[in-house]
């Protein structure tokens, strides 16, 4: 109920400032996971834009938050909101895969520019005004292979969600382990909303590959690796970056210790070589985070929400020189600026965006990190 009527008040708040607010303000409709199976990824999003400043290039930022619930026809509905009633000029949203997929054609019709806050796949061309804030599974798979390799791994069980997000994981998983000599034995597959994975664990197990990958998110991760660990399972425990939050190891507890984990940089942004692009915004985005939220309250998504931030600080001053926010014009600008920006260091990796590319981070984004006594510890 607190959490609720503080959601509310946001709303309300949200749209108070958007009806009093001026035709040249920039409307920005979020709509994330708040309550549901992926509340984890959505909330510190939501955390994450609470510090954005409240204005950028001089123009005031409105921004409307709404709750999708985890389910794909409510961030439709709220898509359709921002478009038809609010008159948004960028969507920001979801941070659940499914629901990010669904809003995909509602951003295209509307010709608004979507940052989709979760890796969502779609047939090429579809994606014409959706651009991914968070990394590809593509980008994260790599990562992970190369561990693989160095490890010397050379067969590996997969259990993941049924769902797009963990089928565009075992897609792009099984083709670079396949190129890198790695067999996939064996593939599970759970609902979001499942409470056990018993069965699923045994088929795995009796398989007996050198690692498993799980593929599940927030702390809906730690129940997998937990049933796989409880089946007796003693070899190498892989996670997605959707699982690069505290959540895991609070609900895991020690059956997590050990585990392999791909991120973003900004996870472990004191552990970043000096070299790394990456390292100045990821301890900016680290430092005034957890000032307001506490120590060690840093995730993968409350990263992305930074990483909105500082792309629309880069974007924004071209598209108003072109046109005015409020306007079918701007929306257009937005787009080009965007992908005429180039590199745009941050915290999360380098974001290089281009008509052809709508995803941005280059391969060698993602770092591996291991549980060590109940927290991270950088492995690459």
């Amino acid at each position: 109920m607190h959490q609720s009527a503080k959601l509310a008040a946001l709303i309300a708040l949200a749209g108070t400032l958007c009806a009093g607010s001026a035709q040249a303000d920039i409307t920005i409709g979020v709509t994330l996971p708040l309550t549901g199976p992926a509340s984890g990824l959505g909330i510190p999003v939501k955390n994450g834009i609470a510090l954005w400043p409240q204005s950028i290039a001089g123009e005031k930022l409105n921004v409307i938050v709404l709750d999708d619930a985890t389910d794909p026809t409510a961030g439709v509905k709220n898509a359709r909101r921002f478009i038809s009633e609010d008159k948004v000029d960028l969507i920001v949203g979801s941070a659940a895969t499914p629901v990010a997929v669904a809003m995909i054609d509602v951003a295209a019709e509307g010709q608004t520019l979507q940052f989709a806050v979760s890796p969502a796949v779609v047939p090429e061309g579809r994606d014409a005004w959706t651009y991914r804030i968070a990394h590809s599974t593509a980008v994260m798979a790599h990562a992970i292979v190369e561990h693989m390799k160095k490890q010397g791994v050379k067969s590996v069980g997969f259990l993941g969600y049924g769902d797009a997000y963990g089928e565009a994981w075992l897609k792009d998983f099984s083709a670079k382990a396949q190129a890198a000599g790695i067999k996939l034995l064996a593939v599970e597959r759970f609902q979001r909303a499942d409470t056990s994975v018993t069965a699923q664990a045994l088929k795995l197990v009796s398989a007996s590959p050198d690692a498993m990958l799980v593929v599940a998110s927030g702390s809906g991760a730690a129940m997998p690796h937990r049933a796989l660990v409880e089946r007796g399972y003693k070899g190498k425990i892989y996670q997605t970056h959707s699982a690069a939050s505290r959540d895991l190891m609070r609900v895991g507890g020690k059956d997590v210790e050990g585990a392999f984990v791909v991120s973003g940089p900004a996870t472990v942004a004191e552990q970043l070589p000096d070299g790394n692009p990456s390292k100045k915004p990821a301890l900016q985005f680290v430092t005034e985070y957890e000032k307001a939220y506490g120590a060690g309250s840093r995730n993968q998504f409350a990263a992305h929400a930074y990483d909105i931030r500082l792309v629309l600080e880069t974007i924004v001053p071209a598209a108003l020189k072109k046109a005015k926010p409020g306007t079918k014009e701007f929306r257009a600008a937005l787009k080009d600026a965007l992908e005429a920006a180039g590199p745009i260091a941050v915290s999360q990796g380098v974001l290089d965006y281009s008509p052809k590319d709508h995803w941005g981070f280059t391969p060698e984004t993602g770092v591996i990190l291991k549980v060590v006594n109940g927290d991270w510890k950088l492995e690459n």
